[in-house]
């Protein structure tokens, strides 16, 4: 039998989420990033144990196209690189509407310019060229507004350099590839985030008390 999820390699392991078999490589590969893997999963539970050859191929070689794009963050800025991006990769738009790499690149695009603006004493909201790109920034807005209400310092120049970094990411990682989440499905292995549980009611991530704090 053929694998549902790619159609060209055997289907020799049991799948629980799908209720069917699949093969070994879209086991490895889609695991909490396409397929909602249940923690009962056998093979989930393994490969946390001992990650197999080619999932560590997979995160050197994520790893490696995520790089160029946060390589010039500070340390500062990398925490909050990885904490707006787990937000990101959480969220889920209204409706039946999908997230895709372009929305990331226009929402974190827009956040960034308001917060360039807001930085030479102008106060200005860019907007999106999309509904679900906006709502997306929306809540980035809202993000970074809890992380100050918490106490961290953060300063909109470095929220904006930050914000780049996630927009040049989403609009250059898989742009040549054609896979319109591809940088979303990136991010997701990279976090170890489960893009495949559709929870609509699901809280952003919570800003780590360290976060950015002098």
């Amino acid at each position: 039998m053929v694998c549902p999820l790619c159609e060209r390699r055997k289907a020799r392991r049991d799948c629980p989420a799908l209720g069917r078999s699949i093969c070994s490589v879209c086991c490895g590969t889609k695991r909490l990033v396409e397929i909602n893997c249940p923690e009962s999963c056998p093979h989930l539970s393994a490969a946390r144990a001992n990650p197999a050859a080619a999932v560590r191929r997979q995160t050197d070689a994520d790893l490696s196209l995520l790089l160029p794009t946060i390589r010039s963050l500070t340390e500062r800025q990398h925490q909050l690189f990885f904490l707006v991006q787990t937000a990101i990769t959480r969220h889920r738009p209204d409706g039946f509407a999908r997230l895709r790499d372009a929305d990331v690149a226009d929402a974190a695009g827009s956040v960034a310019a308001t917060l360039e603006t807001a930085a030479k004493g102008l106060i200005y909201e860019h907007p999106t060229q999309s509904a679900v790109a906006q709502k997306l920034a929306g809540e980035l807005t809202d993000l970074l507004a809890r992380i100050r209400q918490d106490g961290a310092t953060m300063y909109d120049r470095e929220a904006a350099i930050t914000l780049r970094a996630i927009e040049q990411g989403a609009r250059t990682v898989y742009g040549p590839s054609g896979d319109p989440a591809g940088y979303l499905n990136l991010m997701a292995r990279v976090l170890q985030v489960n893009r495949a549980a559709e929870s609509p009611g699901g809280e952003p991530a919570p800003a780590p008390s360290s976060i950015i704090l002098p």
